[in-house]
Order: C-alpha cells, then structure tokens, then sequence
C-alpha cells in the first residue's frame, strides 16, 4: 500500500504575506506591494513561493517526524503564482516504483496545482544486530 502525506492548509492573506516577508527580510514589491504588483505581467501581488513549498516541509513533518523532513530532499518547480485570498494544499503519494520517494504538490482552492515535484525521504536506519558480535 503507498503512503501519503499528511494534508496542510494555508489560507494566503496579505497580513501572512506580509509576515513571512518579515520572517525572511524578502520585500520585493510583487509580494508586498498592491500598487506595484498592479503594475506587473502579474496584474497584483503573489505569495513567496517557498511560503507555500514550506508546505510540504510541514507534510513531511507532521507525517514522519521533523528529524525526517530535516533530512528529505526535493526537486520541484513553481507552476502557478499563489495570490491573496488563494488556500493552498500540500500532500503527496509514495511512488509505486520508487519506495521513499513522494509525488508532491501544492495545489489551490480549485485543484490546480501551484508547486509538483518529487520528496526523497531517508532510508529507515538499519539496527544493529542484538548480540552480534565484532568480525
């Protein structure tokens, strides 16, 4: 049976933008200014992208344990911008071939996919044996 992700939420509202822009000192005026990002091929203001990838960080860790998401890796692309008023959904699936590895995505309100990739769990330590003795 292939595992999944436990599901995490995010509604994107300015006073998180505005937060995680804070958090990361990133203030580029596409995030954090309406009057600018009006003016962009954009047409108005768009969340961080890694605010909404830390999403499936968070999946990984509410699933498996914060010591496993610190020691996955991932491989994604940005598809889609994520704006204001947007709730955003991270999960995944194991991949059938590939065991510890996660078919992730970030998806919006409307199903559509704003992030997809692939999440490489570490391999479960292998314990040493009980009683064994040294070569």
């Amino acid at each position: 049976m292939r595992r999944t992700l436990q599901p995490v939420r995010l509604s994107v509202d300015m006073p998180a933008i505005l937060a995680y822009a804070e958090i990361t000192g990133d203030f580029n005026p596409l995030h954090v200014d309406p009057v600018f990002a009006a003016t962009t091929p954009m047409g108005g203001v768009i969340a961080h992208g890694t605010m909404s990838l830390n999403l499936v960080w968070q999946a990984i860790a509410s699933t498996f344990g914060a010591a496993v998401a610190a020691r996955s890796a991932i491989d994604v692309r940005f598809v889609r911008p994520v704006r204001v008023g947007d709730v955003v959904e991270a999960g995944g699936t194991e991949s059938a071939e590939r065991p510890g590895e996660f078919d992730v995505w970030v998806r919006n309100q409307e199903g559509i996919a704003v992030i997809e990739g692939s999440a490489t769990l570490p391999a479960a330590p292998v314990p040493e044996a009980i009683g064994s003795a040294p070569d």
